[in-house]
């Protein structure tokens, strides 16, 4: 496993209907690294968002999408999501605050 940094885990926040719904109960989605596990997901919310404290973080593996070009059949990469559910006493995240 390649050594992965704190703030390489997080790659980008999900941003759909059912994710925003999910905020009013501290709960936040985000495309995270492949190879990035549980408890390097959780370290590097609460190192990023200052004041987070992280109750618990479910992750799920995307296989990618089949796609054609012309008689051409391929992949899109694979990725990597997790849900991130935050204690009642903590901070919300920034970002987030603006949608």
């Amino acid at each position: 496993m390649a050594d992965i940094k704190y703030y390489d885990v997080i790659l980008k926040p999900v941003i759909t209907e059912k994710s925003m719904a999910g905020m009013g109960e501290k709960q936040y989605t985000f495309l995270v690294h492949p190879e990035a596990n549980k408890s390097m997901i959780k370290e590097a919310v609460e190192k990023m968002f200052e004041g987070t404290k992280v109750k618990k973080v479910n992750t799920m593996n995307l296989d990618g999408k089949k796609r054609r070009r012309g008689m051409v059949v391929g992949r899109t990469a694979k990725t990597k999501k997790a849900m991130v559910w935050l204690t009642e006493d903590s901070k919300e995240i920034e970002i987030f605050a603006g949608l």
